[in-house]
């Protein structure tokens, strides 16, 4: 038979039920509720030690907690309800029905408010992971059965990489408008990373790089089988650059036997081949929708070297000075051409991009999530398969605090009208290397170019001493040019 204990106070009461709310079944012990309280405080140690054990054996904890989404939000939701049953049943068996009146209603308004206060978390949780769930589910489709990457990690299910030292991402700035038909290419970055360190270099191209090679065999090599090019446009600029290769490859199925959107494809290959790597995803991001996000974090600092006039009668203006920026301005900082180049212009979207990786901390995306999340979802397309989000997210996370180089493909490194591809080979070749074996960059030695041969250029570019083409991420940034 149970033998009632209850608290003689209404600070005991209090006092007990906060601390049920911590460790379940402790009121209910005090209470002399034996039986229950032994259960409820034995089911809690059993969690814990679960939860635990979990993290501690799972070799992928992000990527699994990514994959079981939806098993994270029905446990959140039940264990918020059954928190909120356990403090009321607590408040229940602690019997305040004894206290004097006043003791009631303090201790039952307090007990309302604790009932309530446990399940926030639990709320919040399921918000979290619902909202993350969704914008994961736009963004990222299921891996078709045809597609390139979907038999790697089905075949080795241990290494998701299958062996490969890299994985290579496409970054795209798209600049689409509802007044221009098919999408533009204007701001293109391969981000070769390193699968066990996260090092990463950042390969930039111009978009104004002219006659492109395309893979030997390929339908838009047998097209242009000594480069992309066209005759001028009739106000004398050209769509023959490397810029409009999605464009162009969109509008002309026929080149692919009547298949339709080949452009994706299409410049992934052809990047592939100019840097002498195999392209593994792209990732298309709206430049303006890339304004929302930074928005939705809050702005960017960016130190300004000088003023960045914009706009069609140049009315616009970024000023010089170290200051954080809006969405707008970043953008047009990153992309204004006005008394500028496009060499110019390359280096401002490193920054922005520099800036963007190094100020979102996970303080500031956890507070701004569902800003966040809603921005993302307006502004990137991409074919990475929701599966390999498993092993993506954890190499972000290292990513985030491991070495990343830049690399640009200007002048003088490069001439834009005459490319020396074999020298680009090279370059990027030797960047990866030294990514790879973590130490500063060095100058260019070796090529992994498809051809034996060595250009003059190609030779001098890596005999040559001195400074390697390979910087930070952010240097530059500064103000110093």
């Amino acid at each position: 038979m149970r033998q009632a204990k209850e608290p003689s106070s209404a600070g005991a009461v209090l006092g007990w039920l906060a601390l049920a709310a911590l460790a379940p079944g402790a009121a209910h012990l005090r209470a002399g509720w034996r039986r229950t309280g032994l259960a409820l405080i034995s089911c809690y140690i059993v969690g814990l030690l679960a939860l635990v054990a979990f993290a501690l054996t799972t070799d992928n904890l992000v990527g699994t907690l990514i994959e079981r989404m939806t098993t994270i939000i029905v446990s959140a939701a039940v264990l918020g309800v059954a928190w909120f049953a356990v403090i009321v049943h607590s408040f229940i068996v602690l019997r305040p029905g004894r206290l004097p009146q006043g003791g009631q209603i303090v201790t039952g308004t307090l007990a309302g408010l604790l009932a309530v206060a446990v399940v926030l978390p639990f709320g919040v949780i399921t918000q979290y992971v619902w909202t993350l769930q969704s914008t994961v589910n736009d963004i990222f489709q299921e891996t078709p059965s045809d597609s390139p990457s979907s038999g790697a990690a089905a075949e080795r299910p241990e290494d998701p990489w299958a062996g490969r030292e890299r994985v290579n991402i496409l970054l795209l700035g798209g600049d689409a408008d509802d007044n221009r038909i098919g999408v533009r290419t204007d701001s293109m970055n391969l981000a070769s990373v390193d699968v066990k360190t996260g090092n990463t270099v950042l390969f930039s191209l111009p978009r104004n790089l002219e006659n492109v090679r395309f893979r030997p065999g390929t339908p838009m090599a047998q097209h242009f089988p000594n480069g992309f090019r066209l005759p001028p446009d009739p106000g004398g600029g050209r769509s023959d650059l490397l810029n409009s290769v999605w464009e162009y490859a969109d509008a002309h199925p026929e080149i692919f036997g009547g298949k339709q959107h080949q452009g994706p494809r299409v410049l992934m290959d052809t990047i592939g081949y100019t840097l002498g790597v195999k392209v593994d995803w792209y990732a298309l991001v709206n430049m303006w929708g890339f304004a929302r996000l930074i928005d939705a974090i809050g702005g960017i600092t960016i130190t300004v070297e000088k003023d960045v006039v914009f706009g069609k009668y140049n009315e616009g203006l970024v000023k010089a000075g170290t200051r954080k920026l809006k969405g707008a301005d970043a953008m047009w900082y990153a992309r204004s051409r006005t008394f500028s180049d496009d060499y110019t212009r390359m280096r401002r979207q490193r920054c922005v991009l520099g800036a963007l990786l190094t100020q979102a901390d996970p303080a500031t995306v956890l507070a701004r999530f569902n800003r966040i999340a809603l921005a993302t979802k307006e502004l990137i397309r991409t074919d990475i398969p929701r599966g390999m989000l498993k092993n993506l997210v954890p190499l972000a996370l290292k990513v985030k605090n491991a070495k990343v180089t830049s690399v640009q493909f200007v002048p003088p490194l490069i001439s834009t009208g005459y490319p020396d591809w074999e020298k680009i080979r090279t370059i990027a070749a030797k960047a990866m290397r030294d990514s790879g074996e973590n130490k500063p960059p060095v100058a260019a030695t070796a090529s992994s170019g498809p051809s034996p041969k060595k250009t003059a250029a190609a030779k001098k570019a890596a005999q040559k001493p001195g400074q390697s083409p390979a910087k930070g991420i952010t240097d530059g940034c500064d103000g110093s040019l």
